[in-house]
């Protein structure tokens, strides 16, 4: 996947993996871990690795220096690069055509045994991968991952040097404005009671470089955010920041799309085809549930409202009356066993619905479904030419919201389990625009940002900003990947008596208003050009590039679910006299 440079150092002529048929007849100097220790009596052969890839070293029975070898000890050898004989080469690596004839052997570090074995097949609990990184990352999928990495990280910075953009660092150690997620705090010593923050994106930061005339801006950065954890979330990750000046959704929808073609083609080869298709944000709900659609599953989500207007079932009606939906979905031409049908209500009520129904249809007719007793001709009729007569169709009574979003996640899963995904493409990109600007939010009985409160609303909507907030669009987009959002971005308010108006529907405070964001306020008023931009969250594009699920597999040192490090066994208690340096007194519980 990737040619090193020769590996030429006082330890080694050039790395295990970058032994060809060229070298055949000459002296090399090798280093690095011993993979495999196979005895033939007489001779013994060791695999030896090193981050080029692996060769096959021979030893002859009198050479007493391989009594004191272990598996995973580090050795340097010398010796002879012959020809493997016929009928003994090894297609599956690099170099399995070529072996070492060693002459001399050097014991580096000796190893124990590992708490498990880098070349196992059977499956090691994460816990024990995490604890142990050090070895885990000699695994060879996981060489790959960090490896991939790199090549993508490189693939973009090439890409955006080419497209003429500055990298500039942004400060790690800034002020806390928090909004959305919680911010990571550092306490001040110098200045006793007062606080940093980790950033949570260089948002602002970006902006001002804008303002700075500094006018193609990027950087890959590292973001720090204090929130539950799962699968695709990380207290800390990377992402591919970038700003422009003077332009519209069009040219940085446009400078995204060639960007991750590049990194597609350098990377793995392939070509995928730009522009990608674009879907309005209340298409995407309307028919996905989900404003992150995977268009590789053929499956819709409906209202059949209709069908059951006049339900038998008394949850059904009693959700109508209360303007709530039946939302329901179908797959054509499958059978299902009634066990996993169970199974899947309960994970449908685990998703937060109260329920789901489920219709198995053959010829045109319902043959089976925990509600079949309730279900009259005319239903049956309607709810069977959902899926041409022959298949499952799922629905979902409930508020409307609650009814997409668990519809949505059910499609994910069961296309998963099942492979439903459509066969002509493997990565499926697509991009969401015209998000609304605000969203309502019960809890603090206010309007929040849908994006962040930076985000400009589309100009033909500021006639109804104040008025209608609700129905205001932004002029913000997403770009997805098989079902994953992998960046979002906006173009950016840039006059301040807007930005004012915002924090102001917002029911921000002046003070707060001054408070969190007086100085960039105060930069808005010198000039600053239209601008805008993307942030593109690399741990989660790699992980989808070499199909991994979590993407704790392409971070080299990824935190636990709970925020731990098994590692380091951070985080930890620090002494009592860093504590009182920092005026810090700790909260007994």
């Amino acid at each position: 996947m990737f040619d090193f440079a020769e590996l030429k150092t006082s330890y080694k002529s050039k790395g295990c993996g970058q032994i060809t048929a060229d070298d055949i007849g000459k002296s090399v100097k090798l280093a690095g871990w011993i993979e495999s220790i196979r005895d033939h009596g007489g001779v013994k052969f060791i695999d030896l690795v090193d981050i080029t890839g692996e060769i096959q070293v021979i030893f002859r029975a009198d050479d007493g220096a391989t009594e004191e070898i272990t598996e995973w000890s580090t050795v340097q050898i010398e010796g002879e690069v012959r020809r493997r004989p016929e009928g003994t080469e090894n297609p599956k690596i690099k170099t399995g055509n070529v072996e070492v004839i060693a002459k001399s052997l050097k014991v580096l570090s000796k190893s124990e045994l590992p708490p498990f074995l880098p070349t196992e097949r059977k499956e090691v609990s994460e816990e024990i991968r995490l604890k142990y990184r050090y070895i885990d990352l000699r695994r060879e999928k996981m060489r790959r991952n960090i490896i991939g990495r790199h090549l993508v990280s490189k693939s973009i910075r090439e890409k955006m040097w080419e497209e003429g953009f500055v990298e500039i660092e942004t400060p790690y150690l800034t002020k806390s404005t928090p909004e959305g997620a919680r911010d990571f705090l550092v306490p001040s010593r110098l200045q006793l009671g007062k606080f940093y923050a980790l950033p949570q994106s260089p948002q602002l930061f970006k902006q001002i470089l804008q303002i700075s005339g500094f006018e193609r801006y990027f950087q890959i950065v590292r973001c720090f955010r204090d929130e539950d954890l799962r699968a695709d979330r990380q207290p800390e990750f990377t992402q591919v920041d970038i700003e422009m000046s003077f332009v519209t959704e069009e040219d940085i929808i446009s400078l995204t799309e060639r960007v991750l073609k590049h990194a597609f083609k350098k990377v793995l080869d392939i070509e995928v085809s730009i522009p990608f298709p674009r879907i309005k944000y209340s298409e995407s709900i309307r028919r996905y549930g989900t404003d992150k659609p995977d268009t590789r599953i053929p499956i819709e989500v409906k209202d059949i409202s209709e069908i059951f207007s006049n339900s038998k079932l008394d949850f059904i009606r009693k959700n109508l009356e209360r303007r709530g939906k039946v939302l329901g979905f179908s797959i054509r031409d499958i059978e299902i066993p009634k066990s996993k049908l169970v199974n899947l209500e309960s994970l449908a009520k685990s998703m937060g619905a109260g329920g789901l129904m489920w219709f198995v249809i053959k010829q045109n007719k319902i043959i089976s479904s925990p509600v079949i007793k309730h279900i009259d001709d005319k239903e049956n009729l309607e709810i069977s030419k959902l899926c041409d007569g022959n298949g499952i169709v799922f629905a979902i009574s409930d508020r409307e919201e609650r009814a997409r979003d668990v519809s949505a996640k059910l499609i994910k899963y069961i296309a998963k389990e099942m492979n439903l995904y459509r066969s002509d493409t493997k990565f499926a990109f697509v991009w969401v625009v015209e998000f609304p600007l605000f969203s309502w939010d019960e809890t603090e009985n206010r309007y929040v940002s849908e994006h962040h409160p930076f985000t400009s609303p589309k100009e033909e909507d500021l006639e109804i900003l104040e008025t209608n907030p609700e129905k205001v669009r932004a002029r913000a987009y997403d770009i997805v990947l098989n079902g994953e959002e992998i960046g979002g971005g906006s173009i950016r308010i840039h006059n301040s008596e807007l930005q004012n108006k915002i924090f102001r529907i917002l029911k921000l405070s002046d003070w707060e208003v001054q408070e969190r964001f007086g100085w960039f306020l105060e930069a808005l008023k010198y000039g600053a050009p239209p601008h805008g931009g993307i942030a593109l969250g690399l741990d989660r594009l790699v992980a989808i590039m070499f199909g991994e699920d979590n993407i704790r597999e392409v971070i080299p040192f990824p935190k636990t679910q709970s925020g731990s490090c098994l590692l380091t066994n951070a985080p930890s208690d620090v002494y009592k006299k860093q504590l009182d340096e920092l005026g810090i007194k700790i909260k007994e519980e």
